[in-house]
Parts: structure tokens; sequence; C-alpha cells
């Protein structure tokens, strides 16, 4: 691969050789990029990306990189890890962020600082900017209620994608066409930008209870990430049933293979115990998807990216 073609183009103090992406992922699991870039502005991931298509060079972009296994064997091409940062206030409802603004700990904070509200039900799920759209990211809606789930799809206004030519695009909602646990860019060669969000001002005290009582929610049923890494929940939803009742229903729940096992508190994420390999977590779920079908009739779709060679 014309890797000197990316380095001429970048630089070769941006590109990294052979940068293991365990530290990269949530789970904390994946073997070596052949390259390695942080795309801090728009610009620079523009040009790595046009490289790479005009080369043929595989390439896959992360944020926090949850939602991601990266298989033992590492990556042969080049990872792009979408830095593109800064938080704008058009006016009294409506921000502006880069694609790989952290939602928890920058853009919530400086959302709910201001009084607005509607980002701050993501309170506590990894994620950057970026990743809230293509993911499409939802949590229950506030307490005592918890009767439907907030959608980031319901708060967005527009979006700046990166074209499969090169161009940039500014897009409305309607664009992504965003169902659960979805966006176009699952099947588009879109990569986004920055995205434009309208909240809406929320009292303070509303703010903190929310937020406060969101992430009491999370911390009694989802791992925390510094003990137990994870890429949240594995298998897609199955309406009205749950792919992590069906698994428990099937006696799996605290299941282990090497270092990985299917989390005790919700059967529908697999946690890294510390030294977890990606063939670990992947024979889990094919454990948990064959189990299930055999004894339930149910077909266990991943919801999380598998990406690299074993």
């Amino acid at each position: 691969m014309d890797y000197d073609r990316l380095e001429r183009v970048l630089g070769s103090d941006r590109l990294h050789r052979d940068v293991p992406l365990a530290p990269y992922t949530t789970f904390r699991i994946g073997g070596p990029a052949d390259r390695f870039l942080e795309a801090r502005s728009a610009a620079e991931l523009r040009d790595a990306v046009g490289v790479c298509r005009e080369a043929g060079i595989p390439f896959f972009v992360i944020g926090r990189g949850a939602n991601v296994l990266v298989r033992d064997g590492g990556f042969r091409g080049l990872i792009i890890r979408c830095a593109i940062g800064g938080i704008e206030f058009i006016d009294d409802t409506r921000v502006r962020a880069g694609a790989g603004v952290d939602t928890f700990h920058d853009l919530i904070d400086a959302t709910v600082a201001r009084g607005l509200g509607g980002l701050h039900h993501y309170v506590g799920i990894p994620s950057t900017v970026g990743g809230a759209l293509w993911q499409n990211l939802h949590f229950l809606s506030p307490p005592p209620a918890r009767d439907r789930t907030c959608f980031v799809a319901e708060v967005l206004e527009s979006a700046e994608l990166l074209a499969p030519d090169g161009s940039i695009e500014r897009v409305a909602n309607d664009w992504f066409d965003f169902g659960y646990d979805y966006s176009r860019l699952h099947d588009s060669p879109h990569i986004v930008l920055s995205a434009t969000f309208r909240l809406e001002p929320v009292a303070s005290a509303e703010l903190h209870h929310v937020i406060r009582e969101n992430l009491k929610w999370r911390d009694e049923r989802h791992p925390d990430l510094w003990l137990y890494p994870c890429a949240g929940s594995i298998f897609r939803k199955i309406d009205g049933i749950g792919a992590g009742r069906l698994i428990d229903e099937c006696g799996l729940k605290g299941h282990v293979i090497g270092s990985a096992q299917i989390f005790h508190r919700h059967a529908n994420i697999i946690v890294n115990l510390g030294g977890a390999t990606a063939a670990d977590v992947l024979a889990l779920m094919d454990l948990a998807g064959d189990t299930v079908a055999a004894r339930l009739g149910y077909a266990l779709e991943p919801e999380i990216t598998v990406v690299g060679e074993a």
C-alpha cells in the first residue's frame, strides 16, 4: 500500500506506524493499525480520506471507539481518530460542535452550564458528536416516568458532512433517516465533520436532577468502564423482548471465555475482565447467538462493528 503518499500529504510527524488500537476503544481490545492519524481538523480528515480513496488504502474512522471491536491481528490500513473540536453557541438555543467533541465531558457540560436541555439525557454514555449521529444516541426519558426513549435525532438541526467526492455538504436532520440504533451513515460513505443542535432552556435544578438520576440508573445496570471495559450493547434490540433477556433466559449471564465475560448484571453486554482478546469476545458472541437460536428460536444480530484481521 502507498503509505509513502500518505506521509507526503499528511507529514510523517502526524502519521504513526504500528499503533496498538486497544487504548483507543472502550473495549480496550485490538491489535495494531498499520498507520494511525488523529485528525484535528476537517481539512486534515478530508486529505487523509482523499488519499486513501485514490490509492486504495483501507481506512476506518473512530471517535471514542465505542461500539467497535478491533480484531487481534489489527487493521491493515489507516485508522483515523476524529479529533475535530470546537463548541460554538450560535444563538440562545443552538450550538455547533465538531465531530470529535466528547458529548459527555465537553458538550453536555457546556450546554448545561448555559441552562440548555436536550443533550443532558445522554450523560455517562461514551460518544463523540460524530458517533452520536452515526448511532442515533438514545436513552430513557427522565425519571420518574421513563416511559419513552429520547433520541439525539430529536435535537439535531443540521450537520456538515464530508462527501465521497471530497466536498463538504450541509444536510438537514431528515437526511439521516434516523431509526433505533441507526442512521443513514451506516450505509453511506459520508463522514460527519460537525453538527448543530437546537436545544431548549431548562431550569438548572431539573437538568441536574435528570443527570443524577440517569447516572444512578446507569451505575446500577451498566459496567463501570474503568473496571469493566466494554462496547455497550452487543446485539441489536429485539422489539418487545430484548436480546439481553433472551441471553439471560438461556442461563448465560456471567459466562466467561478467556478473559471476557457476559456481564453479570446485563446479559447484552460483554466485558473485558483484563487482558481479553477479540477472539474471546467473538467466541462469547457465537455462544450467545447459537444458544438463543437453538433454545428460543430467535436470531441475534450484532450491534457492534467488528474490524480488522484475526
